[in-house]
């Protein structure tokens, strides 16, 4: 009956058993015989080679990625309600040493190529204005849309002819993937991304997100920004542990495909009141006051989202009889 968030899900009892296995003396740090393994891991999911280092949380993967993009004195071009921008404390700024986040707008949620041209033409090319070293797009975005390959190559064709990195938060990247249908290379390194953000905890996993390097240059400092940022932890062995439980059988995309099913029942029931397509496992409608209240007395709990929207978020582990409940009251307001 909980819709707030896919961070509060439960975690798979394949990671937790992954926990376990791990559970014995091992080298510290990143030394471990599983963290050695990550980057031949990620490398076989991808089909090229990549530098993967294991993270306790969202908010350092973004935030490192960014640091490893662009100087204290640069810019970072991203959507106005961009996770980094909202929801992240400051911590990219923090990461960074000092970058600025530049806003821009979009539809859902969603940078446009156009959009970063555009933006980046009205900079002068001075000392007296912030320079932008690079554009960070979320797929899924914000409200649940995703990206094509397409859109992203766009992108980072304009990234490239305006020497800027590409930065993918990738929080709900296997939900995106899951929607697509192509393989994951096809809309990061192969369209033009430098690294991602891949995001575990939402999807199944307890405490371990991965930022993986495709231009492995960038990942040579990080390994120090890590470690400074106080996120090198000395027990890496259950972090690894818990990626590579993952990964697994393609267990990140089987759990992403239920989340997306549990999502598409919602639509289905909520059809006009949907304010955006969906497309992963994040539902946004039209509720008044009084329908909102209606729903929580019948015991379901979710966020509100502005004045007369709300947020229905679903989660892997939640089944098609837990949320045709929702469904169904939703249809009969």
């Amino acid at each position: 009956m909980r819709f707030f968030s896919d961070n509060a899900a439960s975690v798979h009892p394949k990671v937790m058993d992954a926990l376990a296995q791990a559970n014995e003396q091992d080298t510290a740090y990143d030394g471990d015989a599983l963290s050695a393994r990550l980057n031949g891991a990620f490398s076989d999911i991808f089909e090229t080679e990549v530098e993967t280092m294991w993270v306790a949380t969202g908010t350092a993967a973004n935030s490192l990625a960014l640091a490893a993009l662009c100087q204290p004195y640069q810019g970072v071009i991203c959507h106005e309600e961009a996770h980094i921008e909202q929801d992240e404390a400051g911590a990219p700024g923090f990461y960074t040493g000092g970058a600025k986040l530049m806003l821009v707008g979009g539809e859902g949620a969603k940078v446009s190529a156009q959009t970063v041209n555009d933006y980046c033409a009205a900079i002068r090319d001075d000392v007296h204005q912030v320079q932008p070293a690079a554009v960070s797009i979320t797929n899924a975005t914000e409200y649940g849309l995703v990206y094509r390959p397409d859109e992203v190559a766009a992108v980072a064709e304009t990234c490239t002819a305006r020497g800027l990195g590409l930065h993918m938060d990738g929080a709900r990247f296997a939900n995106a993937v899951a929607m697509l249908g192509c393989h994951p290379a096809e809309v990061t390194w192969k369209a033009g991304v430098d690294v991602l953000s891949f995001g575990f905890v939402k999807n199944g996993g307890m405490s371990a997100e991965a930022l993986v390097f495709f231009d492995k240059d960038l990942a040579r400092d990080s390994h120090y920004r890590r470690k400074r940022a106080g996120h090198l932890q000395s027990k890496g062995r259950y972090l690894a542990a818990q990626l590579l439980a993952m990964l697994d059988g393609d267990l990140w995309l089987e759990n992403a495909r239920a989340a997306n099913a549990g999502a598409q029942m919602i639509a289905q029931a909520a059809r006009k009141r949907l304010l955006y397509p969906v497309e992963a496992n994040e539902v946004f409608i039209r509720l008044s006051a009084s329908e909102a209240e209606t729903l929580r007395r019948a015991g379901f709990d979710f966020y509100d989202w502005g004045e007369g929207q709300a947020r229905l978020v679903t989660s892997w582990n939640q089944s098609a009889a837990d949320i045709q409940p929702l469904a169904t009251a939703i249809a009969a307001l």
